[in-house]
């Protein structure tokens, strides 16, 4: 996979992370109620509020912003690998999780989306973890 690539899913990663971050962080209320927003409900499906504990994905969603943010200014494929990492341990139990609880949404819209959304990140961090893409201009191998 290219770098250019790699940049490219990592600032996809890094706005989710910005923007999930912020909304959970800040008003987790809404964020309880209302996400993904325009009418869906994915959250308030799996049981009762708690502040604590929407406070705090927030809170891991911005530091993986942070993280994936700072890979953007370091573009490196060793920076990128441990950005893919990250994602990936967090979103392997994250998308089982809801994966395993697919019922409790409502809507055939809902349940697909959630299952194509959280996948999907999963995906993204599995492609950082790809090899970098050979450089055809060089001839032979370093030592």
């Amino acid at each position: 996979m290219s770098l250019r690539a790699k940049q490219i899913v990592t600032g996809a990663l890094a706005l989710t992370g910005l923007v999930v971050g912020l909304w959970a962080a800040a008003w987790p209320r809404g964020f309880y109620d209302a996400f993904p927003g325009l009418g869906h409900h994915w959250v308030s499906t799996i049981g009762p509020f708690n502040e604590h504990l929407v406070r705090d994905v927030g809170g891991l969603y911005l530091g993986m912003a942070v993280i994936s943010t700072w890979a953007l200014a370091r573009p490196r494929n060793e920076t990128f690998t441990m950005v893919g990492l990250g994602w990936l341990v967090f979103n392997l139990s994250h998308a089982a999780f809801h994966l395993r609880h697919l019922d409790e949404l409502t809507n055939r819209t809902d349940q697909l989306g959630n299952a194509v959304t959280l996948s999907g990140v999963v995906l993204l961090a599995l492609s950082l973890l790809l090899p970098p893409r050979r450089d055809p201009s060089r001839t032979t191998e370093p030592l």
